[in-house]
């Protein structure tokens, strides 16, 4: 027999890869349903404008504080502005995917856990603007917010009546801010660096930026957030491997040493 012995965290990654062709297809066939399936919901003007005043109204009540306060910050620069709404328009599918890539290459055990959490959300996300279509607040009148994609640019999004490539009254849920919260908490379950848990300032910027640039609100962050926690616990990462210690306790994290090669 000739073994060697490696570490368990390369275990995890020394389980086999999904095949490539057919991850791509799964994650393109994905994102095409998603951008179609908002697609298919659009319209819906004066209920999504409806329902909006009931959500700005809603978060008045939930005294949560007011997206104008966030606002107000990006428009004290131009500069600010721009970075904002370049970060909305480039930053929320490349940060995405290289997310993924990276897991694929690096973590397949923990690529498959994200890309089945990320595929249920995405999934769920589609159903609300059928049922629940949202303007944002850019559109709402009554908030007093600056569209800053349509004064500052740049801006991905055209006039609502001819734009045929995304669903504009599908705020809610906020995918991107889903999406960012996802590639956080993966990196930080997927990694050991003592500073990995500096990726949650990737969620944070992307909350800062969808509220500023008056794309979403607050609720639509945190209804993203909620279908997110319910992926996640129902769905869950791989574990490593546990031992015993002293009396009987389990003691977490421990690495056990990994047979590579043995039998050959």
């Amino acid at each position: 027999m000739n073994a060697r012995t490696e570490p368990a965290e390369k275990g995890t990654s020394a389980i086999a890869r999904p095949p490539l062709v057919r991850e791509l297809l799964l994650v393109a066939g994905l994102f095409l349903v998603y951008k179609f399936g908002r697609q298919l919901a659009t319209g819906h003007t004066g209920e999504a404008l409806h329902n909006a005043r009931h959500v700005w109204d809603l978060e008045r009540t939930l005294h949560l504080p007011n997206e104008g306060s966030v606002q107000s910050v990006l428009l004290h620069s131009d500069t600010l502005v721009h970075i904002a709404n370049t970060f909305y328009a480039t930053v929320h599918f490349p940060a995405t995917v290289a997310f993924l890539v990276w897991l694929y290459l690096r973590r397949p055990a923990h690529y498959v856990w994200a890309r089945r959490v990320l595929a249920t959300v995405t999934s769920a996300a589609l159903v609300l603007p059928f049922v629940f279509p949202l303007a944002p607040p850019r559109m709402l009148a009554a908030t007093g917010l600056v569209d800053t994609a349509k004064v500052y640019g740049p801006s991905v999004y055209g006039p609502p009546t001819s734009d045929h490539l995304s669903n504009q009254f599908a705020a809610m849920p906020s995918l991107h801010f889903g999406w960012a919260l996802m590639v956080a908490i993966g990196l930080i379950v997927a990694t050991r660096s003592r500073w990995r848990w500096l990726w949650l300032l990737h969620p944070l910027v992307t909350l800062m930026v969808i509220i500023g640039t008056a794309n979403h609100y607050w609720l639509d962050a945190i209804v993203a957030a909620a279908m997110l926690g319910i992926a996640l616990a129902l769905i869950h990462p791989p574990h490593r491997t546990a031992t015993t210690a002293g009396r009987g306790q389990p003691q977490l994290a421990v690495e056990e040493p990994v047979l590579v090669g043995a039998g050959r």
